[in-house]
């Protein structure tokens, strides 16, 4: 196999003149350690690649180019001294972040060798692993920049296979419990690692938005399928734009695809609130034939314009979902709490289920909960994340509330 030049290898990727997402590649027997690594750089910007065996780990290096390499110790230090070798001779670049506590001799050793041949050696990242400590050993690496608007186009991601769900999940505040979750799209860009939606999201006159809602759709399902074999029972939302559902093809083609499963207790399809009301007399239409195949409405990122809903003698929507703005810091603002209060009295004269959305302090989760209402969602417990992190990191453990 032919090596790309020292040159190739060390220069930074551009994209223009902002830096691109820097890559990491792990290596490590141990298939969790792989799996949880990957997930939490990623999460933190980098793209990311793995290997089992140390011995594969140079042929990767030289496809990939990392700017990182992480360096289990399950194999020993007889391994470990070889790849540092083989990385030194091929003039690697990057940075060598070994796993295992830096008082351990064996660990020490290596550091020690990898500095004597000119390698750039983190201090070491001790077991066991946990994510403020990955984000402080591998600070100085962080991307500083957000990727362009648009860094890909849709139809580029779609046809690429890009395109993936993160879940967030909700908390009921009755029982502390967690039984559902948002679908929210992402991109696993080559270059840009994960991109979320605020920089590729197409307008609803795109054509590409179709592809778009289809795959969510589809992915959300089979996520389903997924999700109630390794946790149980879970209730899904996903978001579609006005434009698909008002297209009649699409909504009889969503509601074909829902799952002919005992455990399957319906899909929550959320509107923004703002453009629901803008199509009031469709959406309402839409709402009525899609119940009958276990699927209901959600009104989201619900503010002031709740005033609109006072009057309307016909509410077939199962959920309101109150904005992030009149959640934040409505512990502190009497302001907020009056509309949320008011948007509460709404919800129980309809009947409708109540989200805080966007709480992320302490303070805020007290005051919804006090105010009543019925679930809350934001990254005072968890961030959105796959679906197989959502199962091992949140549906199998008990809900803790994050500093």
């Amino acid at each position: 196999m032919m090596c790309a030049s020292t040159e190739e290898k060390t220069k930074s990727v551009t994209f223009g003149h902002r830096k691109m997402r820097p890559r990491a590649c792990i290596a490590d027997s141990n298939p969790h350690v792989r799996t949880w690594l990957a997930e939490s750089l990623e999460e933190l910007g980098f793209i990311t690649c793995a290997c089992s065996r140390c011995d594969d780990l140079p042929e990767i290096v030289d496809q990939n180019v990392p700017d990182l390499v992480v360096l289990g110790h399950s194999e020993g230090s007889a391994q470990e001294t070889r790849v540092l070798n083989v990385l030194a001779g091929r003039q690697f670049g990057g940075k060598i972040l070994l796993l295992g506590a830096h008082d351990l001799p064996a660990i020490a050793a290596i550091r020690d060798l990898g500095s004597e041949l000119g390698l750039g050696m983190l201090p070491p990242l001790a077991t066991p692993l946990n994510e403020l400590s990955l984000r402080h050993s591998v600070a100085q690496l962080l991307p500083v920049q957000e990727p362009p608007t648009p860094p890909v186009d849709v139809a580029e991601a779609v046809s690429a296979g890009w395109l993936a769900l993160w879940y967030q999940p909700k908390v009921d505040l009755r029982t502390l419990s967690i039984d559902s979750a948002e679908a929210l799209v992402r991109i696993r860009h080559p270059a840009w690692g994960i991109v979320p939606p605020a920089y590729f999201i197409p307008d609803d006159s795109d054509p590409h938005f179709r592809e778009l809602s289809e795959f969510v759709i589809h992915q959300a399902i089979e996520d389903w399928r997924y999700l109630v074999v390794a946790h149980g029972p879970i209730e899904l939302a996903i978001n579609l734009p006005i434009d698909f559902l008002r297209d009649p093809d699409s909504v009889r083609s969503l509601c074909h695809q829902m799952p002919d499963h005992a455990a399957f207790h319906g899909l929550l399809v959320e509107v923004n609130g703002t453009e629901l009301l803008r199509n009031l007399t469709l959406i309402k239409d839409v709402a009525r034939e899609v119940r009958f195949h276990n699927i209901a409405i959600s009104i989201d990122d619900l503010g002031a314009e709740w005033t609109s809903f006072r009057d309307t003698a016909y509410f077939p929507f199962a959920e309101i979902k109150v904005d992030r703005k009149f959640i934040a810091g409505c512990a502190e603002d009497r302001l907020k709490q009056v509309i949320c209060r008011r948007i509460l009295e709404l919800a129980d004269s309809v009947g409708a289920r109540t989200v805080a959305e966007g709480v992320e302090t302490r303070a805020d989760f007290l005051c919804v909960r006090d105010m009543g209402f019925d679930a809350v969602q934001g990254f005072l417990f968890a961030k959105p994340m796959p679906a197989k992190k959502l199962v091992r990191t949140v549906l199998s453990r008990p809900l803790t509330i994050a500093h």
